[in-house]
């Protein structure tokens, strides 16, 4: 908040906040400031401190004046007419295509064409907290969640003087460390997936897994089909790849097969990715007859799927997985441990076919030659001795607590859950545009995720995502009614 106890000036203190918003994307390129006389009302200063802080951001390039438009952040994307929203949860207000009697190819055509994703102001989030105070839009576990005894031990026993010595001399093997290969095609049997080690590649974290994948089997202005809402960077990632983004409306059981169908006959995708297993940021769990008709599809029309299984630590092992129904034919396996285990150790992998291996393995050499053997040696000593799984356990056991408190504290104060809770994330309904919710709780010092952030276009939404376990602070939830009851 702003203080007049400061030695900075109110002014000064405004301009400053806004232009950090601005750098870290917090306030996106073509954001609208607000008037003069709504942000003199939200911060409680004077008109006259609020004009002087929009000339600082004028004078240092950040914003813009538009003649009786107001302020707006610099380098604006163009912004796209006739939107059409997804026919799924997280766009409350507008209709799907059926809903307006269009025709579904016409629709779909609509729906594929491309427009920028912007993601840098969640991700961001990661690295710059705007307070100490628990953040419900973080996309991870607080650091004591993860904390264990039995992490520094395996580094330890990498850190002794001979293994040292082995690890460090030398380039460590192009695929991954071979004894973390091996024990992952162990825990792959555990959820059905039959890989052997030769088909594993290890990886700089999941996000670098998906990026070989889209280097390996894409070329720029490809289609590829992703759920959505979904994953902002996937999104972002994908969109400065040059690929052309296809969302898939995603359901309680899968994927909208509709979509996906005329996607296939109208633009031949070439990948689809998908999580099938609670799912980001709505928790859904694919069932078993979507996923064979995916895979109908697949074959048909001549695509792959990418599985992305990040939250795979937080599911039950039967849960439906693409990959092990298909026995990784058409499929790729995606995975990582950033958000159980060590996100600072940066080990993820992917399990493909055995045609493709050697294809992705050439990708990885290009970007990285190989990958960590420290680190990647440490965390096959924490698998093999099962203390990834019990602590997994306790996590889980932890987030189930946390889960039940979350939501009782948001529906009693006037959310609705757009899907049942389950996993790390809540997807939430707020009755309000949660992009302005978004920056008038940054005021108070909590970051939200709101609901445009998960889909291709950011059309306004209602929605937000909440991380369960940083949701359970009361004074957070009677911040947020009261900010939300003054918009």
């Amino acid at each position: 908040m702003l203080t007049r106890t400061s030695t900075q000036s109110l002014t000064g203190q405004l301009a400053d906040r806004l232009a950090e918003r601005i750098r870290t994307r917090l306030l996106p390129p073509g954001a609208r400031l607000p008037s003069v006389r709504e942000c003199a009302r939200q911060q409680g200063v004077s008109p006259y401190t609020v004009v002087a802080a929009y000339d600082q951001l004028l004078a240092q390039g950040l914003v813009e004046a538009r003649r009786q438009r107001g302020f707006y952040v610099r380098d604006a994307a163009p912004v796209q007419e006739g939107r059409l929203a997804s026919r799924t949860n997280g766009t409350h207000g507008t209709n799907g295509p059926d809903a307006i009697g269009m025709p579904a190819a016409i629709a779909v055509q609509m729906m594929a064409s491309r427009v920028p994703a912007d993601a840098s102001s969640l991700i961001r989030s990661m690295f710059h907290r705007p307070s100490d105070k628990p953040q419900p839009g973080m996309g991870v576990f607080p650091p004591d969640w993860m904390s264990s005894t039995f992490m520094p031990t395996a580094v330890r026993r990498m850190t002794s003087t001979a293994a040292l010595q082995e690890l460090s001399l030398q380039y460590g093997e192009p695929a991954g460390d071979m004894s973390l290969r091996r024990s992952l095609s162990q825990k792959l049997v555990g959820i059905n997936v039959p890989a052997t080690p030769d088909q594993i590649v290890t990886t700089i974290g999941a996000t670098h897994a998906l990026d070989i994948v889209s280097r390996t089997l894409l070329r720029a202005g490809d289609p590829v089909m992703v759920e959505e809402p979904g994953w902002a960077l996937e999104f972002a990632r994908l969109e400065a790849l040059g690929m052309r983004i296809l969302p898939v409306p995603r359901r309680a059981d899968g994927p909208d097969l509709e979509v996906m169908a005329q996607y296939c006959k109208l633009h031949s995708p070439k990948l689809f990715v998908s999580v099938s297993v609670l799912h980001n940021p709505t928790g859904y769990s694919l069932t078993p007859g979507s996923a064979h008709r995916v895979l109908k599809l697949a074959n048909e029309h001549d695509f792959h799927v990418v599985e992305d299984d990040t939250y795979s630590h937080l599911a039950p092992e039967h849960a439906t997985r693409l990959s092990a129904l298909d026995g990784l034919q058409r499929t790729i396996y995606v995975s990582g441990f950033a958000k159980i285990l060590a996100p600072n150790w940066r080990i993820g992998f992917l399990a493909a076919p055995p045609a493709l291996k050697e294809r992705l393995l050439e990708t990885k050499l290009l970007a990285t030659l190989t990958s960590p053997t420290l680190f990647e040696r440490a965390l096959s000593w924490c698998i093999d001795q099962g203390q990834l799984r019990r602590h997994s356990e306790r996590v889980r056991i932890r987030l189930d607590g946390a889960r039940g408190r979350a939501v009782k504290l948001a529906m009693s104060h006037g959310c609705t859950f757009a899907s049942e809770p389950a996993g790390l994330f809540g997807w939430v309904d707020t009755g309000v545009d949660t992009d302005a919710l978004t920056q008038r709780m940054l005021d108070q010092g909590y970051l939200l995720a709101p609901g445009s952030l998960f889909h291709a276009r950011r059309p306004p939404s209602t929605m937000m995502r909440i991380n369960f376990a940083t949701s359970q602070d009361a004074t957070f939830w009677k911040v947020f009614s009261k900010v939300r009851d003054e918009l």
